[in-house]
């Protein structure tokens, strides 16, 4: 299904990815979506084509996730040539994203500064843990200890009694959307001035500036008012609920909204409580407000408090399996997954786009390659290519 031709909004921007795991890759995937030429430089060994539930080798579910719309080079940076050769497809590029660390992009002249001075049009973005002018610039960094230096393992043993990890590599991810975001800006910039830059991603600080959002709280004044974390996420009953048959997010949000479902769970009794017969609720209320919805839920089924919600404008979601979510009628009538022949791994499913463009929507164009599927054909177009810049 390998159709060049783009009408995404991106369309003529080309993005070299040197990135590995799954920040990069996710960031440059979302630019490939939207219609950039992505070409992935891939080393020999890439530890994301290792894993679980592959048919063959190096095609693992979440390579595939992460790197469609993609060509692959296979390069080894340490050899001279294939060195060389990676520089003049990066002097190609409109984008370059690295993750690397600063003493491996220093050893392989791939700095910022090494490049800049041959393209000062390009935007360099390179995401990492921590600051690159901090002590830890070369500590590794991986999802569970980003979570651990932003505070959000401190935020999960709050609300959850358990100094856990949150159950989704959400700080790669957050992290591949601010890359995206960051790079998009550049463009307009470089459109602008005709200059290039550097831009630095470091996960902690993205998660650090994320977390504390809501939960900076009393301390967002330099007097503090009252402790830090937002009291509703940090509840110990802010959670989904059983209903009769099932699980939903049954969330009443205003002194309304709990009346209305207090009366439809046939709790006349709750719908007098002085807690939510005031012009606003109390967040100090909110421990046991959530108990009672838990206790209110299995009066009904998913599908009846889906009804009484959508009367009265309750939030209300069933709860997603992802088990069945290919079967869902949300995710189906939505396109969020779509089944297409892979070359090499038959029938699979790949995530649907979930932005809309009116005007230039993103495409699937590319499956996941298989490594350096793409070697020739990109390397043939080195000549005129640069010739045409």
């Amino acid at each position: 299904m390998a159709d060049t031709h783009s009408s995404g909004p991106l369309d003529g921007v080309r993005v070299i990815d040197l990135s590995t795991v799954v920040m990069g890759p996710y960031a440059a995937q979302i630019l490939g979506d939207l219609g950039a030429d992505v070409i992935k430089i891939e080393s020999p060994a890439d530890s994301l084509r290792v894993g679980q539930y592959r048919n063959t080798p190096g095609m693992t579910p979440l390579h595939l996730n992460v790197n469609r719309n993609k060509r692959s080079v296979s390069l080894d940076l340490k050899d001279e040539a294939e060195h060389a050769r990676a520089l003049e497809l990066i002097h190609t590029a409109d984008v370059l994203i690295t993750n690397m660390r600063p003493r491996a992009l220093a050893r392989l002249h791939l700095t910022y500064e090494d490049l800049a001075t041959a393209d000062p049009g390009l935007v360099y973005a390179h995401a990492a843990g921590f600051r690159g002018d901090s002590d830890r610039a070369d500590a590794a960094a991986y999802d569970e200890t980003v979570q651990a230096a932003s505070g959000l393992v401190d935020i999960a043993d709050r609300a959850l009694g358990t100094p856990r990890y949150l159950p989704s590599i959400l700080a790669d991810k957050i992290s591949g959307l601010t890359i995206v975001y960051s790079v998009l800006a550049a463009l307009v910039h470089r459109d602008r001035t005709g200059h290039g830059q550097q831009i630095e991603i470091p996960m902690t600080d993205t998660l650090i500036a994320f977390n504390l959002v809501e939960h900076l709280a009393g301390h967002t004044f330099e007097a503090a008012t009252g402790p830090t974390g937002y009291p509703r996420s940090l509840s110990g009953q802010h959670r989904a609920r059983r209903t009769k048959d099932g699980l939903a997010a049954v969330l009443p949000y205003t002194p309304d909204n709990y009346r209305d479902f207090f009366a439809a769970a046939g709790r006349p009794d709750l719908a007098a409580d002085p807690r939510v017969n005031g012009p606003t609720l109390d967040t100090a209320d909110a421990d046991d407000l959530f108990a009672l919805v838990g206790e209110c839920t299995p009066a009904l089924t998913t599908a009846e408090w889906a009804e009484v919600c959508a009367k009265h404008s309750i939030p209300m979601s069933p709860v997603l399996e992802l088990e069945h979510a290919h079967e869902d009628p949300y995710v189906r009538d939505g396109h969020l997954l779509e089944t297409f022949a892979h070359p090499t791994e038959g029938p699979l499913r790949t995530i649907g786009i979930p932005v809309r463009f009116s005007a230039t929507p993103g495409s699937i164009r590319r499956l996941a390659p298989v490594p350096g599927q793409d070697t020739a054909e990109v390397l043939a177009e080195l000549v005129p290519r640069a010739a045409s810049r």
